[in-house]
């Protein structure tokens, strides 16, 4: 197949072809549709601007929506040798309508093709994602809600600190899920600006409508400086990255906590067969493999945020080849956080409170700093005396957990998490 940059009679080397496209072509499978999409709002501006006639727009909006369904049936893949989809996209055209198909490349380079397939992704895929995180923050909220008032301890340096409740336990999931995805929808609302019309970052002899562009693909704006456009690739995926990361901070504490609570030395949930796996030599383990696979793709999201910006950082502006590299790390993250969020809602289905082996597993002295408070208000001490006098005070006490929790009258607290 040809390449788009090929001259005449020039022949690649086979080493030189298999390195430098790498897995570009495996990973261009994504962002067909989205070039499509693209190729589809070009031609449409360059009828408008008169660089096609009715009839060859008629007859490339046709072919394009012909390879869609070809790709979607599987009938049309990319290979290495086509290197990526949009050479594939356009030599498939040029076979299907000739010299119309010859044209669809006037006034663009693959340098804001890829940007535009790119910033069409991500904002798709941030969009369904910022959804995902929400309805999983619902989801935390709905069991906060449901065993508001279940006592529970809540830890500091990893020891009984003070007595909370399962409200503000999965409480303190919700919020932090629904603040992620509201980062998100600031992250697509600053990646959204149409890059396309800025062809290799320098203009073209054209008058292209890049405003017609825009709101065709559905951009807020056009992104205006050609080679900011340039510039702006690997700063708006890490940036991207950034909410990904995000999200996974807070889904793999939750991790790390459930896999503490579910231990044999703590027994706070019960675990439904469903959620984990076993042991090829010890017949009694129930292990929770999915939220330990989580925690380690936090690490991997996280590695390749770091992997995009050490990238991009010290390239002189303009393209360069080193870009096609943010692929892989981007498309493969996105990948990690839709499964990770989904595991997350399926492990929430799959576990229950023990209530009584929660209650028999809160130590007495977790009510110490509520009994030094209690004499600060009963005998006006002092607070740091209160303190000294709390843990002897404490071992004549009998607690309600539940009276105590409502005394936890504090904005957030056990006793008003919501």
């Amino acid at each position: 197949m040809t390449k788009l940059w090929q001259k005449s009679g020039q022949k690649l080397h086979p080493l030189i072809e298999v390195y430098t496209v790498g897995d570009d072509w495996e990973l261009d499978e994504v962002l067909f549709p989205y070039d499509i999409q693209a190729s589809k709002a070009h031609a449409e501006m360059l009828n408008k601007i008169g660089i096609l006639s009715k009839k060859e727009l008629q007859d490339l909006t046709k072919s394009l929506d012909a390879l869609q369904k070809m790709f979607q049936k599987g009938e049309l893949r990319i290979n290495i040798e086509d290197e990526d989809c949009h050479t594939v996209i356009e030599n498939k055209l040029i076979e299907m309508v000739g010299e119309a198909g010859k044209k669809i490349h006037t006034g663009r380079s693959r340098n804001d093709q890829v940007l535009v397939a790119l910033r069409l992704y991500l904002k798709d895929h941030l969009g369904s994602l910022d959804q995902a995180v929400k309805v999983l923050g619902d989801h935390f909220f709905a069991m906060a809600k449901k065993y508001q008032d279940v006592p529970f301890p809540g830890y500091t340096h990893t020891q009984q600190a003070m007595l909370s409740s399962l409200g503000v336990y999965f409480g303190s999931f919700a919020e932090a899920l629904w603040d992620d995805a509201n980062l998100l929808k600031i992250i697509q609302d600053h990646i959204d600006q149409n890059p396309l019309g800025s062809a290799a970052g320098y203009g073209v002899a054209l008058p292209l409508d890049r405003d017609f562009i825009a709101k065709k693909l559905g951009f807020k704006k056009v992104q205006n400086n050609a080679m900011y456009c340039q510039n702006s690739r690997g700063k708006f995926e890490s940036l991207s990255m950034e909410g990904l990361v995000q999200i996974m901070l807070t889904l793999s504490r939750f991790a790390s906590d459930l896999l503490f609570f579910t231990s044999r030395e703590c027994g706070y949930f019960s675990l439904s067969d469903a959620i984990v796996t076993g042991s090829s030599i010890m017949p009694q383990k129930r292990n929770l493999d999915p939220l330990e696979i989580l925690r380690g793709k936090t690490s991997v999201v996280m590695t390749n945020h770091a992997l995009i910006q050490n990238l991009v950082s010290g390239l002189i502006s303009g393209y360069h080849r080193d870009l096609q590299l943010i692929k892989k790390p981007l498309i493969e993250s996105f990948s990690i956080l839709e499964q990770s969020v989904a595991v997350v809602g399926i492990i929430l289905e799959n576990i229950k409170p023990e209530e009584a082996v929660i209650a028999g597993k809160i130590a007495h002295d977790i009510f110490a700093a509520d009994v030094a408070n209690e004499l600060v208000i009963q005998k006006q001490l002092p607070f740091r005396e209160a303190y000294k006098s709390a843990l002897k005070e404490l071992k004549t006490r009998k607690i309600d957990l539940k009276k105590n929790l409502k005394s936890k009258i504090s904005p957030g607290g056990p006793g008003k998490p919501f």
